[in-house]
């Protein structure tokens, strides 16, 4: 395999496996056809969908080939939930904490490529000394958003939405509900304690939002040291070329030492995490990056051509710039999943990586976005945007069910409690610090081990950020790591 890549989108892309032409086998010929009459569509492309694709079909005895032997029995499962978004939940395996559907996969494929509607706010939620009261904090704001015109900064707290108090039984609804509008009320944190203020901050929704993933690159030199930093936020292959022009800068600016800051990563296209694991390591095509592990159907489908190998140039064929290191410094934290966790775990066989932060999420799988296009003449439902006109006109549902997981070259992929790091570092309420300034803590920490500076500075954390849930979890990029592309 080599040569040929999947594209998987993790929010990552993945290694491409060879195409044979006899998929339709795989497609179950003894699942009944519904009752005509019955208002199932929906629920019927799920079912076979997941019974084609799901990594777990074998721990669901719903989704056995045997499990329908006639088309009222068949009917009468498919009619158990009337919500199609409740009949999926209904075929999940206990232990599938990622899986999603969506009833719109127009909104949903544009989100899975960094374009969505939204105020551009980014944050994090922490629980009020252990309460149901929540508040936010601001991580970043997107650029050229509506967030990015009004009085609102990284590091500023909110308690409130349209003047209600958030709680554990309203955040959803208030801060990700359908409205595209609501108004903010602020706080202040002095000597480490929040206190509500009379600042309100409205901010609308706006569509089309494009997020470029590369949100800042410096190269820092300190002690004599050249250090590139970048603080990439998604694995979004449509900036893979932007991304190999900022390692194209810290080439020529003679970068020794790299942190790459994933801290509010949440996942994306495997592939482009190949890319980027390229561009720091070297463009070494005969080293593993990473094996396929698929349900049992596809993995004998596939044979043993499942792995990919470190890539030496982008999928529009430009040669990749690389650093060639030994060691990289990755920040991240609970936000940061999927493919971010990917390139840590499939570059620790080949080089030393020190991770600073904290204990990331634990998503180690992969998934693919199935529409309802079992005619495709590549794989059976698997979405393509040269093919929306093929789609049933009558079911726009998409789904994003985990399909595999990745290992690296070791063999090893257990990391679902979470990858656990070598400098431990919470982000500090009190101290929340700015992207790119070599004073915030995070930052400063990983160049203080690459400087071996031993000053009096003190990184003790006044205020912990101890984040439950962030903004990224309610879009469809949140904790995704998937296949875009799979070769014909």
């Amino acid at each position: 395999m080599k040569n040929k890549y999947f594209a998987l989108f993790c929010l990552i892309g993945l290694v491409v496996i060879g195409c044979k032409n006899d998929d339709d086998l795989l497609v179950n010929p003894n699942i009944p056809v519904p009752d005509a009459a019955a208002n199932v569509g929906v629920q019927d492309f799920m079912y076979r969908a997941m019974n084609t694709w799901y990594f777990w079909k074998a721990d669901v005895p719903n989704l056995a080939d045997d499990r329908f032997t006639s088309s009222e029995e068949y009917t009468a499962f498919l009619e158990t939930e009337e919500d199609p978004s409740d009949f999926f939940d209904e075929l999940l395996f206990n232990e599938d904490r990622f899986s999603r559907s969506s009833d719109d996969y127009k909104t949903w494929t544009n989100s899975l490529s960094g374009i969505s509607k939204s105020n551009g706010l980014e944050f994090g939620l922490v629980r009020l000394n252990q309460s149901d009261t929540i508040f936010g904090i601001v991580r970043y704001i997107i650029p050229n958003s509506d967030a990015s015109t009004k009085a609102i900064k990284r590091g500023d707290v909110f308690m409130g939405v349209n003047g209600t108090t958030l709680t554990d039984e309203n955040y959803l609804n208030l801060l990700f509900g359908d409205a595209d509008s609501y108004t903010l009320n602020m706080a202040t944190i002095e000597n480490n304690e929040l206190m509500a203020n009379d600042i309100e901050v409205s901010l609308t929704k706006n569509e089309g939002l494009a997020e470029d993933p590369i949100f800042l690159d410096k190269i820092f030199e300190i002690n004599g040291k050249k250090i590139g930093y970048l603080v990439y936020n998604s694995f979004t292959d449509e900036y893979d070329e932007e991304l190999n022009e900022v390692f194209g800068r810290f080439v020529s600016g003679q970068v020794e030492e790299l942190v790459l800051d994933l801290r509010y990563n949440s996942g994306g296209d495997v592939n482009t995490a190949r890319i980027l694991s390229s561009m720091i390591h070297g463009l070494h095509t005969d080293k593993v990056f990473l094996t396929q592990r698929w349900n049992n159907q596809w993995q004998e489908f596939f044979g043993k051509d499942l792995t990919d190998y470190f890539a030496d140039k982008t999928r529009a064929d430009t040669p990749l710039n690389t650093l060639n290191l030994n060691k990289v410094y990755v920040i991240a934290t609970y936000g940061s999943a999927s493919a971010s966790e990917l390139l840590i775990n499939s570059l620790t066989p080949h080089m030393e990586v020190i991770h600073v932060g904290e204990k990331t999420r634990g998503k180690n799988e992969f998934s693919l976005t199935f529409v309802d296009d079992v005619e495709s003449p590549t794989y059976p439902y698997l979405f393509s945007r040269s093919r929306e006109d093929k789609i049933n006109p009558n079911n726009k549902w998409a789904l994003q069910p985990l399909c595999g997981r990745n290992e690296n070259a070791d063999g090893f992929s257990d990391y679902t409690s979470g990858l656990l790091p070598d400098i431990e570092l919470q982000e500090d309420l009190s101290n929340y610090g700015v992207l790119g300034d070599q004073n915030e803590p995070l930052l400063a920490r990983a160049i203080q081990d690459i400087t071996g500076a031993t000053g009096k500075r003190s990184f003790e954390v006044q205020m912990p950020a101890n984040i439950f849930s962030d903004s990224k979890m309610y879009s469809p990029l949140g904790d995704r790591m998937f296949i875009t592309h799979l070769s014909e």
